[in-house]
């Protein structure tokens, strides 16, 4: 119990590091909170939450990676990462491709927490059906994501260029959710096994067995 505190407590430090260094002359600061507002909400309410319903360390690991991933795309904006700007002559790229990271994290990560919250809080009886209302779950927090970006483009107008990141491509909204699409699906093959043995090492949430 007190070597998984230690941990969270690690991933916390780092998010905590990495949030500051984004914060620190960001591009676009109106950006910069419109990036880093979901990961800010989703650590308030796990620690909200902690002493209730504690997640898996593997879980609370691929939360932390995309909390940082955001808080990089804040820094920078989405469309003027470095290192994916540095990748664009190399593989050829007509733009720069971190949003296009951002949004199979967007799918893979949620894909591992709904996969959780489903399977300890036994929400399903038909456990094949799991696969299912996990990418459902995905699609959906992609598809709400997007809404909220043309949301902001009607009250912000050109103030929300950097938020959207579309860097012309007309088809970015539906790359985008491919993306998640993808990211929730990789999860669910590659990484299920490997979950299930860590949902093993912690305990049922009490009342729902």
């Amino acid at each position: 119990m007190k070597s998984a505190r230690k941990f969270h407590f690690a991933l916390l430090s780092i998010v905590a590091i990495v949030f500051a260094w984004s914060g620190w002359h960001p591009h676009d600061r109106f950006t910069w909170w419109l990036e880093i507002a979901p990961g800010l909400a989703g650590l308030a309410i796990l620690i909200a939450t902690y002493r209730r319903f504690q997640l898996t360390a593997f879980c609370y690991a691929l939360i932390a990676l995309h909390i940082c991933v955001l808080c990089v795309g804040g820094h920078y904006t989405y469309a003027r990462v470095p290192l994916f700007d540095w990748l664009r002559p190399i593989f050829h790229w007509q733009r720069n491709h971190y949003d296009r990271f951002g949004h199979f994290l967007q799918g893979f990560v949620p894909a591992i927490i709904a996969r959780e919250v489903i399977v300890r809080l036994d929400i399903l009886n038909r456990k094949k059906w799991i696969p299912f209302l996990v990418v459902s779950v995905c699609l959906a927090i992609s598809a709400f994501y997007e809404l909220i970006e043309w949301w902001m483009a009607l009250v912000s107008g050109g103030g929300a260029n950097d938020f959207i990141g579309s860097q012309g491509d007309v088809w970015d909204t539906q790359e985008d959710m491919c993306m998640a699409l993808i990211g929730s699906v990789c999860a669910l093959l590659f990484f299920s096994h490997f979950h299930d043995r860590a949902l093993r090492k912690i305990r049922p949430v009490e009342g729902t067995r």
